[in-house]
């Protein structure tokens, strides 16, 4: 199963996207305050920590279901879901993977005889032991990019922004973890934003383009995906997008022909003037903290993405 199990929603990061995440990311200018950008970088990083660091026959979330299974008695695939963050997709291919090695099994569910529940094996407690260490040389890599005590306060932060995604009943192991926080928070600020921006006909990633875009003007789709922190081919699909409606323009370059810029149009700058309201609409929701805790948000997902 390996590192299969991700959740739907936002996009996952593609292998060029991982491997340039293994490294200090630079920001463009206008972007390095945008928590949804940072929230996407900060994701990008964690997971290409995750390639690297967990292997191929472990999988993070089926260690929290095994963990979770491990506090005490069984629990129904929704309280598992729930208290994890999972989708029911995500959380029944997982518990049909664990029951295949026979890590976990169905009993009847001591609240409720007519339905049925999870418990965790012997082989399941062994694995969980076993997956332990390579979930907390995770933790300890994401964590080496912080200060002392600033990744505690970070998933903290983050648990508040992914609010009420997670669970109360997620293991405090597992809510502790960064890595867990900074997936939880992208896929929920990249889901409200998405449905904020529905009005102007945008999503996220097209915001993040023409903001680049605006800081950094006539550049290559190359030297953009760089600004990303994106591949190539995102890129391509972005700038299309954009193209389409009206917002950016492909233009040759004068000196060298086989060279086009990316210009925004007087149209792109007048959506751009309308995103304001937007956030401000969102306002909570879209964070769920106040001034001063999204500016620590903000600050320490910044040191986490450039950290070398």
């Amino acid at each position: 199963m390996g590192h299969v199990a991700r959740e739907p929603g936002a996009p996952r990061p593609s292998d060029a996207e991982l491997a340039a995440a293994r490294g200090p990311q630079p920001l463009a200018p206008g972007l390095d305050r945008s928590p949804g950008h940072l929230l996407w970088r900060a994701h990008t990083r964690s997971a290409a920590a995750l390639d690297a660091v967990i292997p191929e026959d472990v999988d993070v979330h089926a260690y929290g279901v095994l963990t979770l299974l491990g506090l005490d008695e069984p629990r129904s695939q929704q309280e598992l879901a729930t208290a994890l963050a999972l989708s029911r997709t995500s959380l029944t291919r997982v518990t049909a993977w664990l029951r295949e090695r026979a890590l976990v099994e169905r009993v009847r569910n001591p609240r409720d005889r007519r339905s049925w529940a999870l418990t965790r094996t012997p082989e399941g407690a062994a694995a969980a032991d076993r997956w332990r260490t390579d979930v907390r040389r995770l933790q300890a890599e994401l964590a080496s990019h912080l200060g002392p005590g600033e990744p505690a306060e970070l998933s903290a932060l983050l648990l508040r922004v992914a609010a009420p995604d997670v669970g109360p009943g997620a293991p405090a192991e597992i809510a502790g973890m960064l890595g867990f926080g900074i997936a939880k928070a992208h896929h929920a600020v990249h889901r409200r934003f998405a449905s904020a921006l529905e009005p102007l006909d945008l999503e996220p990633r097209h915001v993040g383009a023409l903001t680049a875009l605006t800081g950094a003007p006539a550049i290559t789709q190359a030297e953009l995906a760089r600004l990303l922190g994106t591949s190539a081919a995102s890129v391509v699909q972005m700038v299309d997008g954009l193209e389409d409606r009206g917002l950016v323009e492909r233009r040759r370059d004068p000196v060298d022909r086989r060279v086009q810029r990316l210009h925004v149009t007087d149209a792109g700058h007048a959506r751009l003037a309308e995103l304001p309201d937007v956030r401000r609409s969102a306002g909570e929701a879209l964070l769920g903290l106040d001034d001063a805790e999204a500016e620590r948000l903000t600050a320490l997902l910044v040191r986490f993405v450039t950290a070398p």
